[in-house]
């Protein structure tokens, strides 16, 4: 799958109730992986152990799990949770149709030595043939191959520079995200205020929005 070396396959499959079966309180989330998901696979396992390559100081190994759907769309938390379950970086493939969509999210130790890991943001490609999608395996480390899934994922939807690292682009594009949305409130704030004075205070405060915004290149 996706030209990977075949001393990275593992081919098995894993039951969906694996993910969840563990948790107090899971009802909705148990229907939602009942009506999304149809199968999941453990594809390949990417790692000093399955092939030649150098390791990482932030990146174990990556997995690469092919999840087949019953609908076109999933539903972000059945990503969080088997990223949450899977204590190492995630390649999802998703599938449906005959189709696939790659999803990856910038996964990170929620804090040193922790087996716990933070979800930045998910990032996805479009519905493609298999053979059409834009993920390569490149790098001389563990690092640098997930860094540049994770580009080839996000595409024209993260914007990065030759000096910026992957997390700190991610960190820009949800600043950007929060700033945009902190805008259209107070754009819509200003609009239904019925106060010259106030309206002149909040367009200041729009101004000092827009600037940092800017400011964010």
């Amino acid at each position: 799958m996706l030209g990977l070396p075949r001393s990275t396959e593992f081919n098995k499959r894993i039951p969906k109730q694996k993910f969840y079966e563990n948790l107090a309180g899971t009802a909705a989330l148990k229907r939602i992986f009942a009506e999304q998901v149809k199968s999941v696979y453990w594809r390949n396992k990417i790692a000093v152990t399955t092939m030649n390559i150098a390791a990482g100081t932030a990146v174990t190994e990556i997995e690469v799990f092919e999840i087949r759907l019953n609908q076109p769309q999933i539903d972000e938390n059945v990503l969080r949770q088997i990223d949450k379950v899977i204590p190492y970086h995630i390649l999802f493939l998703l599938e449906y149709e005959g189709k696939h969509k790659a999803v990856i999210g910038y996964k990170e130790a929620a804090a040193a030595g922790s087996k716990a890991f933070a979800i930045m943001r998910y990032y996805h490609t479009d519905w493609l043939p298999l053979d059409e999608m834009p993920v390569k395996l490149e790098g001389l480390n563990i690092d640098a191959i997930y860094e540049n899934f994770v580009r080839q994922v996000a595409a024209d939807q993260l914007q990065i520079n030759d000096k910026d690292s992957i997390k700190h682009a991610i960190e820009k594009e949800e600043k950007r995200r929060r700033l945009k949305k902190q805008i259209a409130a107070l754009q819509n704030k200003i609009r239904k205020e019925k106060q010259l004075n106030r309206q002149m205070q909040l367009n200041q405060e729009l101004k000092m929005l827009k600037w940092t915004l800017e400011d964010l290149v």
